[in-house]
């Protein structure tokens, strides 16, 4: 019995479907350089965050093929990367500043940005993922992963905050480099004291609560400490490799601050010993 001609089609098309990739990231980079533009390069501010957000979408690649993903979560952990700080353009924008504390929680701004007003589909039509880039963005920036995440979920959510911890250390070497102060004004942070809470945190190698901090030299040992929270080796790996703790150290180092920068090194230290990196 013959197939007829209509039948053979619709089975070619139900092939080509299966075959067709959900995540273009040439069109989402594409529509992250048009949503981007307004915000203006020539601000320094901005610049670098887009620089960050191409930075932490290699970053999710790396640690993504660590993982041996399939291809469909290691384009799914880029197209995070890329977007995780969508909400940071609209803060500097009202705001002026990065600081979360101080203006809104960019992380809940990003994602009201992308689902409440509708952004997501200008980088994806298909909302086949979307439940994973909004948990993943959203809890890029807590202090930890909210409960009730399934597999996959949470896989992304991790991969986004290793990535984004990654190449926050980045940033901070390449502003001191450019000897801007843009992120910190690494003078006053020589001088100030690190509060006893703080430094506990590091000692027991955790994460440290940003509401813990009360001044410039807490945020900086704050940042410092990012590294308990790497959930992958693929990141741990990457701030060893690259040195980022001992030249950030050595940046704000001084006889103020000697005994208790070794402390923070010694204990980072410790504690690539302990995940044998």
């Amino acid at each position: 019995m013959k197939i007829k001609i209509e039948e053979l089609n619709r089975n070619l098309i139900k092939i080509q479907k299966g075959r067709i990739k959900l995540i273009n990231l040439n069109k989402a980079k594409e529509e992250f350089e048009k949503y981007v533009k307004p915000y203006g390069r020539e601000n320094v501010k901005i610049c670098r965050k887009i620089e960050h957000s191409y930075r932490v979408l290699d970053v999710a690649e790396e640690i993504a093929k660590s993982l041996d993903l399939s291809e469909e979560d290691l384009e799914l952990a880029k197209l995070i990367g890329l977007l995780h700080d969508i909400g940071r353009f609209e803060q500097i924008r009202i705001y002026n500043t990065f600081v979360d504390k101080d203006s809104i929680d960019h992380a809940d701004l990003g994602v009201k940005i992308l689902f409440e007003d509708n952004l997501i589909r200008k980088f994806i039509e298909d909302d086949k993922y979307d439940e994973i880039i909004y948990k993943a963005i959203k809890s890029h920036n807590k202090y930890a992963i909210e409960n009730g995440l399934n597999q996959q979920e949470l896989l992304h959510a991790k991969i986004i905050r290793d990535a984004d911890k990654v190449d926050i250390y980045e940033v901070y070497i390449r502003d001191i480099a450019s000897n801007e102060n843009a992120v910190f004004n690494y003078d006053n942070i020589s001088n100030e004291k690190i509060t006893g809470k703080v430094l506990e945190s590091v000692k027991k190698h955790e994460l440290v609560n940003r509401y813990d901090t009360v001044n410039e030299a807490d945020r900086y040992v704050a940042a410092l400490a990012f590294v308990f929270d790497l959930n992958f080796k693929k990141g741990i790996e990457l701030v060893k490799e690259r040195k980022y703790i001992e030249k950030l150290i050595n940046r704000v180092k001084t006889e103020n601050n000697e005994v208790e920068m070794e402390v923070i090194e010694r204990n980072i230290l410790e504690y690539f010993k302990e995940k044998n990196i």
